[in-house]
C-alpha cells in the first residue's frame, strides 16, 4: 500500500514542530501550506489520507474542513485551535472534525491522533476493496450468486427493466423476490421516481382500500385531513407488491380497475386522479391453482403475469451457499468493526448440506448469529445452531439399511450418486460415533469435545442412529 499523504495548514513558523513529531508515523508524506485558498486548490485536486488544519474561532478554518469533505467524504480531518475552549471543541466535532487539539499541543497527542486515524482509514479502506472483490465478480446489483438459476433471473431482468411490462416474481419465502423487484426498477427508465413497496399481508383489511388509494377529510372516524394512498405516492416509478396471493378477493378487482384505467379515486372523494406506475409483483403461493379454486381473480392473473421469474430456493442454487455465506460474513464483520472473520471448511460442508427452509435471509442470520456469539478469527462447527447441524446431517433414506453388529451394512442403492452418498455417510457416522463411545465408555460430554461437535448435536445424532450411551458403559462395566 502506498504511503499516507498528509495535508497541514499552519503558520509557517509551526512547520519545523509538525515535521518533529511526525517523523514517528514511518514513510507518511507531509505537505505543507499556510493559507487556506492553496490548501483548498490542493484538496480539490490531489488525494490525502489526513488534513490537519488550524482555526482561529470564531470562523477561520472550518471552510477547509467542509472543502475537505467535499472532495473526500471520508477524509479524516484534525482542527488545531489557537486557543482552547469547550465551545471551540464543540463546534468543531459538531462540524465534523474527526479530532481536536488546542495549541500549544504536544508531540505525542498529536502523533496518537494521527496514527489512529490513519489506521482507521486504511482499515475502511481494505474493507471496501474486500467488498468490491467479494461482490463484483459474483453480484448483480444487490443479488448475490453465479448457479445457472440465478444467471438465468438475471438474464431475465436485464431483458425486461427497460419496458414497462408487469413483472410476477415467484419464490420462497427468504429468497430475495423484494431484491428482483427493486434490480428491475433501478435498471428502468423509472429509476429517478419513487420505489413503494406493499406488503399485501402486513395490512388489515379494512385499511387496505384507504393505504391504496388515499382517502378525502371526513371520510371515517379519525380522518382528519386528506391523505394520498401508496398508488398515487408512486406515480411515475414501480409499485412493488409483496405476497400479492395475500390480497383479498374485493382489493383485487379495485386494483385490476386502476391498471386497466390508469386512475384511482380516493375512499370518499369524486375525483378521478391519473396514475402511471409499472407494477412488479411477488408472491410465494401458487396463484394458478387459487385461480382455479377462486380464490384470486383470472383477469388480475393474466393482467400480472406477462412476465414470470421464478426465483430458486437456496437449496437448489450449489456453491451459492458458500459464496453468499463469505459475503455475510464480510459485511457483518465489517458492521460489528472486527477483522475479517473466515468460515472452516467442516462449517462450509454443514452449511451446504443444510435445507434452508428460510433461504438466504435464514443463513444471512444464521452467520449474523455466529458473529455475534463468537470472536475467534473463523466460524466453526460450534458457532452454528444445533438444530441446523442436526438437520444437515440427516439422511434422504434413499438406500436401505440393515444391522450388523456394531456397523451398518448398506444395501446396493437403488437411487444414483445422493442416494449412495448418503448411505454412505450414514455407515460412516455409526462406525464413528461407536468407536468414539466405546472409546470414552458412554460419557458424551468427552467424546463431543474429541470430536469436535456440540453436546446437544451428538444427543441427536446418537438418536437418528440408534446408538444408546449406557450401553457402552455396561460393556465397560463388563471389562
Amino acid at each position: 500500500m502506498s504511503k499516507p499523504r498528509l495535508l497541514i495548514v499552519d503558520e509557517p513558523a509551526a512547520r519545523e514542530a509538525y515535521q518533529a513529531a511526525l517523523n514517528s508515523l514511518g514513510g507518511a508524506e507531509a505537505v505543507f501550506e499556510s493559507r487556506d485558498e492553496n490548501a483548498i486548490r490542493r484538496l480539490r485536486e490531489e488525494p490525502f489520507d489526513l488534513l490537519i488544519a488550524r482555526i482561529e474561532p470564531p470562523a477561520q478554518g472550518f471552510e477547509l474542513l467542509r472543502e475537505g469533505r467535499a472532495a473526500d467524504p471520508a477524509l479524516p480531518v484534525i482542527l488545531v485551535a489557537s486557543t482552547s475552549s469547550v465551545e471551540t471543541a464543540t463546534r468543531s466535532l459538531r462540524a465534523g472534525a474527526s479530532d481536536y487539539l488546542a495549541q500549544p499541543w504536544q508531540p505525542d497527542e498529536l502523533v496518537a491522533a494521527a496514527r489512529r486515524l490513519l489506521a482507521e482509514r486504511r482499515r475502511e479502506q481494505e474493507h471496501e476493496l474486500l467488498r468490491r472483490q467479494v461482490e463484483r465478480p459474483y453480484s448483480f446489483d444487490e443479488l448475490i450468486g453465479t448457479s445457472p438459476a440465478m444467471q438465468a433471473v438475471y438474464r431475465t431482468i436485464e431483458q425486461v427493466a427497460d419496458s414497462d411490462v408487469p413483472v410476477l416474481v415467484i419464490g420462497e419465502t427468504g429468497t430475495g423476490k423484494e431484491l428482483v423487484a427493486r434490480s428491475i426498477h433501478r435498471r428502468s427508465r423509472r429509476a429517478a421516481a419513487s420505489f413503494v413497496p406493499v406488503d399485501c399481508g402486513a395490512i388489515p383489511e379494512s385499511l387496505l382500500e384507504s393505504e391504496f388509494f388515499g382517502h378525502e377529510r371526513g371520510t371515517f372516524t379519525g380522518a382528519e385531513a386528506r391523505r394520498i394512498g401508496l398508488l398515487e405516492f408512486a406515480d411515475g416509478g414501480t409499485f412493488f407488491l409483496d405476497e400479492l396471493g395475500e390480497l383479498p378477493l374485493l382489493m383485487q378487482a379495485k386494483l385490476l380497475r386502476t391498471l386497466q384505467e390508469k386512475q384511482i379515486r380516493r375512499v370518499g372523494g369524486r375525483e378521478q386522479i391519473d396514475v402511471d406506475v409499472r407494477i412488479v409483483a411477488a408472491t410465494g403461493r401458487d396463484l394458478e391453482a387459487m385461480v382455479a379454486t377462486g380464490e384470486f381473480r383470472q383477469d388480475l392473473y393474466y393482467r400480472i403475469n406477462v412476465v414470470r421469474i421464478d426465483l430458486p430456493p437456496l437449496r437448489q442454487r450449489g456453491d451459492d451457499v458458500g459464496l453468499l455465506a463469505e459475503f455475510f460474513a464480510n459485511r457483518y464483520s465489517r458492521e460489528m468493526q472486527r477483522s475479517q472473520v473466515g468460515i472452516t471448511p467442516e462449517a462450509y460442508q454443514v452449511l451446504s448440506q443444510y435445507p434452508w427452509p428460510g433461504n438466504v435471509r435464514e443463513l444471512q442470520n444464521v452467520i449474523r448469529r455466529a458473529l455475534a456469539l463468537s470472536h475467534k478469527s473463523m466460524i466453526g462447527l460450534e458457532d452454528l445452531p444445533d438444530g441446523l447441524v442436526e438437520q444437515a446431517g440427516r439422511r434422504s433414506g434413499g438406500a436401505a439399511r440393515t444391522k450388523a453388529g456394531d456397523s451398518v451394512a448398506v444395501a446396493p442403492a437403488a437411487g444414483g450418486f445422493f442416494a449412495q452418498r448418503d448411505a454412505h455417510v450414514a455407515q460412516f457416522e455409526h462406525e464413528y460415533l461407536t468407536a468414539l463411545l466405546r472409546k470414552h465408555h458412554g460419557d458424551v460430554k468427552s467424546a463431543a469435545l474429541e470430536a469436535q461437535i456440540p453436546r446437544g448435536t451428538l444427543y441427536r445424532l446418537m438418536k437418528n442412529l440408534g446408538l444408546d450411551g449406557n450401553q457402552f458403559r455396561a460393556s465397560a462395566e463388563l471389562r
